[in-house]
């Protein structure tokens, strides 16, 4: 029985069971319905014809003519191909995504003839949503990061250019490749297409003299081979290395993050205004106790002047009737209501039964939800203040976890001084929040699951403004890029949410470490569905293999000397050296790898730095290759 008649089957039996569900004036009597059905379940079917009548054929067509669902179907296959380990190594994610778009476009190109292309706007927008959200992450650590290890950086950076550029030029003239090549393998092996565009500049322009015996459009292909075949063998390579290398050289990656981390934020491990676990509540040392209102110093007493006689035990909860009462201070406490009251577990808590009435087991007067919110001191009044006299002003109801300056923790203390723009981060129940807050002329920053897309939207926008100003130098644009230019946004965002926690409003970090994850892997699936016809384009005589060798080669060797370089001589931390080689090398997915294996995204800190730099010399390399090819 052939597919089509086990799809007519089907579709007949699709319209009797439509029919006998949902009578339908003409459907049932007439006799194309039943063999042509109408409407919308027509339409379903028609549009999944051509698989039925075609098999694989018509699937990889439908890929084709679906690009969302190749994108789809990369991710679905990518992420548990990128779990699979072997000898404790995996591939990762992004590796994973990756392999299995090109695989895909492959497959699609070689057996089927179908040239797959996804319109590059889409990888663009998502790999500036993953800068972006990167930006955001790392923000607070970059400026210290840079005060620390700028000489480091600008040699691990010099380095890979240096090597890369040495190993594709003088590789592709010992292997006798044709002109065009080598421009190529440094395009591919640094995965920055820009270059493949100065060195076609360069031919065009005249700078490079072509031979006689070939044309503008053999080099142009060739460049584009070149590219194709070290593109994807560096960008899979790199993931590995990268991922790997500071186990390789004796490290621990995880333990090291930790290091930077506390390094980077001067030795204080409090979590910064703005970053991700700044409102994680933690242990509280205090207790909670619900008492019964009989002693006549509380009966007919209100809140407000309960306040001012124990503020070291203030009142959190008051029940009247099994119904929670709005707290305020002209709320008067009766006789027979269970307050709940919060304090150290010493005496004051011990006689709560003497002070106040007999103690009640009343779970839902103990159900006190308390909050960790960040406040930025923004009253004139209170600054110059010591903690000890705010908190006869402020401190009703809360505990000082921690105070920043200048994004930086201070230690506290009875005699600290606050000063406007200190934040402060204080943990207790909602009321008691809100009193400080307006006490302190600021308002309270909470955990929250919500993004305020506005700002980013804004910031994002300035960054990809930025990344496209370009400076010509000999006839060679220069410029930031818009993926620098996001990420740069993103770390000055959170930088001044460090400063000022509610500035760009709220940032959800489950939105942004979506934004962060699917980004960047929705990127690699657009790229590995366009460069796979160009792999099957190369493909052929010993040419391939050079490009492979010499490719490989100008991708990783220059990576792993100058991260054993930095080790050595800088002593740089093993997951800021990844960092910034991976920087150096212009590999987003390796800095993704790094961030996986370490569990920390302090990794990033020096990236930006290297990455501009290699950018900037990868580009002017690639025009001098061209034109003494």
């Amino acid at each position: 029985m052939s597919r089509l008649s086990v799809f007519s089957i089907f579709q007949r039996l699709a319209v009797l069971l439509l029919t006998a569900l949902f009578p339908v004036s003409g459907l049932a009597q007439s006799t194309e319905a039943e063999t042509a059905p109408v409407g919308a379940i027509g339409n379903v079917f028609s549009f999944f014809e051509p698989i039925a009548e075609t098999g694989l054929h018509g699937f990889f067509v439908l890929l084709g003519d679906q690009p969302i669902v190749f994108l789809l179907l990369a991710l679905a296959i990518g992420y548990p191909l990128g779990r699979i380990s072997l000898a404790g190594i995996s591939l990762g994610s992004t590796a994973g995504v990756l392999i299995a778009a090109v695989v895909m476009s492959m497959v699609a190109e070689s057996a089927f003839g179908l040239t797959y292309s996804i319109p590059s706007i889409l990888s663009s927008v998502f790999l500036l949503f993953f800068m972006y959200a990167l930006g955001l992450k790392v923000g607070p650590q970059f400026f210290s990061g840079l005060r620390t290890g700028a000489l480091a950086f600008l040699v691990i950076s010099f380095l890979v250019w240096s090597l890369n550029w040495l190993i594709c030029v003088i590789g592709a003239n010992l292997a006798g490749l044709e002109p065009g090549y080598a421009a190529g393998l440094i395009s591919g092996s640094y995965t920055i297409t820009a270059v493949m565009g100065v060195a076609q500049n360069a031919v065009q322009s005249g700078a490079y003299q072509l031979p006689a015996n070939m044309t503008a459009e053999q080099v142009g292909a060739n460049i584009a081979a070149g590219y194709a075949i070290s593109y994807i063998l560096s960008s899979v390579g790199i993931i590995l290395v990268i991922r790997y290398l500071p186990q390789v050289m004796g490290h621990d990656p995880v333990a090291d993050a930790r290091t930077a981390e506390i390094e980077f934020s001067g030795g204080d491990d409090t979590a910064l205004p703005g970053t991700a676990d700044a409102l994680v509540l933690g242990f509280s040392p205090y207790d909670l106790r619900a008492y019964r209102v009989e002693h006549p110093d509380f009966v007919g007493q209100t809140i407000g002047e309960l306040t001012l006689r124990h503020r070291e035990v203030p009142i959190l909860r008051v029940m009247r009737d099994n119904v929670a009462l709005d707290i305020s201070d002209m709320l008067r406490l009766a006789e027979g209501d269970i307050i709940t009251v919060r304090g150290d577990v010493h005496e004051l808590i011990l006689e709560g039964t003497e002070m106040i009435g007999p103690e009640v087991a009343d779970a839902a007067a103990r159900e006190v939800p308390l909050e960790a919110a960040d406040i930025r001191v923004g009253s004139h009044e209170v600054s110059g203040k010591t903690l000890a006299e705010l908190v006869q002003q402020a401190g009703y109801g809360v505990q000082l976890s921690a105070m920043f300056r200048a994004g930086q923790a201070i230690p506290i203390g009875p005699n600290t001084d606050v000063r406007f723009g200190d934040v402060l981060r204080l943990t207790g129940p909602d009321v008691a929040i809100q009193k400080a807050a307006k006490a302190l002329g600021g308002r309270p920053i909470l955990e929250s699951t919500v993004t305020e897309v506005t700002y980013m939207a804004i910031a994002m926008a300035i960054g990809y403004l930025v990344g496209i100003l370009s400076v010509t130098v000999a006839g060679i644009p220069i410029a930031l890029g818009t993926s620098a230019g996001c990420l740069l946004m993103g770390i000055f965002v959170s930088y001044f949410r460090s400063r000022n926690p509610s500035f760009g409003g709220p940032v959800s970090e489950g939105a942004r470490s979506f934004l962060q994850d699917i980004g960047l892997n929705m990127f690699v699936a657009v790229l590995g569905a366009n460069v796979g016809p160009k792999v099957i384009s190369a493909l052929g005589g010993d040419t391939v293999l050079w490009l492979a060798l010499i490719g490989i080669l100008a991708a990783l060797v220059p990576v792993i000397v100058a991260y054993f370089v930095a080790d050595k001589l800088f002593k740089l931390n093993s997951v800021i050296n990844d960092g910034a080689c991976t920087g150096a090398r212009n590999s987003t997915p390796g800095l993704n790898a790094i961030v996986d294996e370490s569990g920390s995204t302090v990794a990033a800190v020096p990236f930006p730095l290297t990455y501009a730099v290699t950018t900037v010399l990868a580009l002017f390399g690639g025009y001098i290759a061209m034109v003494i090819s």
